[in-house]
């Protein structure tokens, strides 16, 4: 620690009082309580669910409730209660509906700001004053910590007490001082967020969820296979940008390139309109309660198809030049017969079906049209000059990583690649070779370089984007190959299947759970693996928790796509002092449900691990981060204060 840092933290500490101050400060905080850490996964741009999620903590605002108000209280007015602390601005208009005149009014607004009064003093219990200050609504912060803090026993003070809520409720503010206290209370029931992955893709609102979490009090980010697309087509990837508008017409959310983002899909329309027809394979997946129209159908169908195209003629340049890709047999455009129109994959000939090959080259099929190349090349312009995507890729990046070690646990979305006998699956990229962590590493390394260098778009980084999203070493894809062209154009199932790396089958084990958590250098005994990606299909027996509770998987079904398959709508994990619990949720209909009857969507808590001593401050990250200023402050003690 040199002199001249130590000169700059003294101006900040500048007399012995204000050191000792804080080193007390300091030493008190690690032995709070840990906060409380709230995970959740696979969100899949479905907005609505995951607002709930957050606004409700997963059951811990209806716990904190029960807790101060279950003898008091009937189940109905605990209902009305937490749907109000969940939704205030849409409950408070229902219910002041209801009141027929204006005292019955006030004497409502006098006894739920003393019941959220109530509950944030009990949901802030394990935190510091100056922490609650930040978290309270900053125009009431003064009102609402003289309220907090009043002592029953000063009956002297009774009235100034009783004047400031009358006046808050006179002067019109009494609306606005319920809103700040509930979203306090929501704030103050998680202390961190981890969203282990896949923000985007499938679901209609992934733009929301990005606003809600750059906004959110604090959190982190695992990037998932699909965040990494959208993250490659932002850094100059031309084939992760065709893959993210192809799903995105798939799943019918095209509204999100064009409308969200500002990109103008109209060249790639008028080359759609040009080459392609109806093709059964390629209509968009609609909801029931679509109002898509047969034109508009038929209009996805077609970009469908020509970016579906482009993209498939991407690939083939990428695993040509990256033989270390080990993809070769991925080359199916080469491959193809057309004239026959078959395609033989390990020696066997399949038919083709739904073709759509009007702009292939017999000769060279995996050259771009010129008409093709100048819509590829409009689109990753306006896709690289639209602000909101470059803010919410730019966030990405800030608080995402590929894994995340915290608080003794291994956080990633996708898998460890391994081998049929569980040890770390090497991948050699020139000329050296990686595995494990180590590997992570590098894919790290190659996806931050080619976000920091976006006019490089045939460079190994950006290559190396698309390996993430595509590759059999890939720890976010965790499939030996991915078969989206069988998918579209061979009708025999037997050619879709996607053979999964057998870490998905050793992580019910124990062993490989300790092998994993050593690797990153965790408690083998007391560490979990918190992974998603793959949809728990609970509906069928399979059990989230594994492994004698070394690993959990939270993906359970967020995407509406997959809710027929898991049996629920999710699964998100808490963390606190006490031990991690697991959350199933039911499927959420919507906000008007819940603030109609008060019903929520959780159905069933399960304990993963119970803490034989409550967890402090002092075993977390937070505190190691503590301990090191406490290591800085003494330097300055010592050096500036006591010679």
């Amino acid at each position: 620690m040199n002199a001249k840092y130590l000169d700059l933290l003294a101006q900040k500490y500048d007399c012995e009082e204000k050191v000792v101050t804080e080193i007390i400060n300091l030493k008190a905080i690690l032995n709070l309580p840990k906060g409380t850490e709230h995970f959740v996964s696979d969100l899949h741009g479905e907005y609505q669910s995951f607002q709930h999620v957050l606004r409700n903590g997963s059951g811990r605002v209806r716990e904190k409730i029960m807790d101060l108000f279950a003898d008091d209280l009937t189940e109905e007015e605990i209902n009305e209660f937490a749907a109000l602390v969940y939704y205030p601005e849409e409950k408070i208009k229902i219910i002041k509906n209801g009141f027929g005149n204006k005292e019955e009014l006030n004497q409502w607004y006098t006894l739920i700001i003393d019941r959220m009064l109530k509950l944030i003093s009990y949901a802030s219990s394990k935190y510091t004053r100056k922490k609650l200050r930040k978290a309270l609504p900053q125009q009431f912060d003064y009102i609402v910590e003289e309220l907090l803090y009043k002592t029953e026993d000063y009956y002297n003070k009774e009235d100034y007490y009783n004047k400031i809520v009358q006046q808050v409720i006179s002067l019109g503010q009494a609306d606005k001082l319920i809103i700040g206290l509930a979203y306090t209370t929501q704030q103050l029931v998680v202390d961190h967020l981890h969203v282990v992955g896949d923000i985007y893709d499938r679901g209609p609102e992934p733009d929301k969820i990005m606003e809600t979490l750059i906004n959110y009090h604090s959190v982190d980010i695992q990037w998932g296979n699909h965040d990494v697309l959208w993250i490659g087509a932002f850094a100059g990837s031309k084939v992760c940008l065709a893959n993210i508008i192809r799903i995105c017409a798939r799943y019918n959310n095209l509204d999100i390139i064009e409308d969200v983002y500002g990109i103008n899909l109209r060249p790639l329309q008028n080359l759609a309109d040009k080459y392609y027809d109806e093709n059964a394979a390629f209509r968009p997946k609609v909801q029931t309660d679509s109002k898509l129209s047969d034109d508009e159908i038929a209009q996805i169908t077609k970009i469908h198809q020509a970016i579906a195209m482009i993209q498939f003629k991407l690939e083939s340049p990428i695993i040509k030049r990256r033989p270390y890709f080990n993809m070769s047999n991925r080359l199916l455009l080469e491959q193809m017969d057309l004239e026959n129109k078959e395609l033989t994959i390990n020696g066997q000939a399949y038919p083709l079906e739904n073709t759509c090959f009007s702009t292939v080259d017999p000769e060279d099929p995996a050259r771009l049209l010129e008409e093709e190349q100048e819509v590829i090349d409009k689109l990753l312009f306006s896709v690289q000059h639209s602000e909101k995507l470059a803010r919410h890729m730019k966030f990405l990046m800030k608080k995402g990583n590929l894994y995340l070690k915290y608080n003794g646990n291994l956080l990633i979305h996708g898998c460890i690649p391994l081998d049929e006998d569980g040890n770390l699956e090497k991948m050699t990229i020139e000329d050296q070779t990686y595995g494990g962590r180590e590997l992570l590493d590098k894919f790290e390394y190659y996806l931050r370089h080619s976000f920091a260098h976006p006019e490089e778009t045939d460079d190994l980084a950006t290559d190396m984007v698309w390996y993430l999203w595509t590759g059999e070493y890939s720890s976010l894809f965790g499939k030996r190959a991915m078969t989206t062209f069988e998918r579209y154009f061979i009708k025999d199932k037997a050619t879709h299947k996607e053979v999964k790396n057998p870490y998905y089958t050793l992580r019910e084990y124990e062993e490989t759970c300790h092998t994993i958590l050593e690797e990153f250098d965790l408690d083998p005994e007391h560490g979990h693996i918190i992974n998603g990606h793959t949809p728990i299909k609970e509906i069928e027996g399979e059990d989230p928790i594994k492994a004698n509770g070394r690993m959990v998987v939270i993906d359970g079904g967020f995407s509406k796509a997959y809710q027929s398959t898991t049996g629920i709508a999710g699964y998100t994990l808490l963390y606190n002092s006490y031990g991690m619990q697991l959350v199933a949720h039911k499927h959420f209909n919507s906000k008007e449900e819940v603030l109609s009857n008060g019903t929520d969507v959780l159905s069933v808590k399960r304990l993963v691990d119970k803490e034989l001593e409550r967890k402090k401050v002092l075993e977390t990250n937070v505190g190691e981060e503590l301990l090191q200023e406490l290591h800085i402050l003494n330097r300055l003690m010592q050096e500036r204060y006591m010679n």
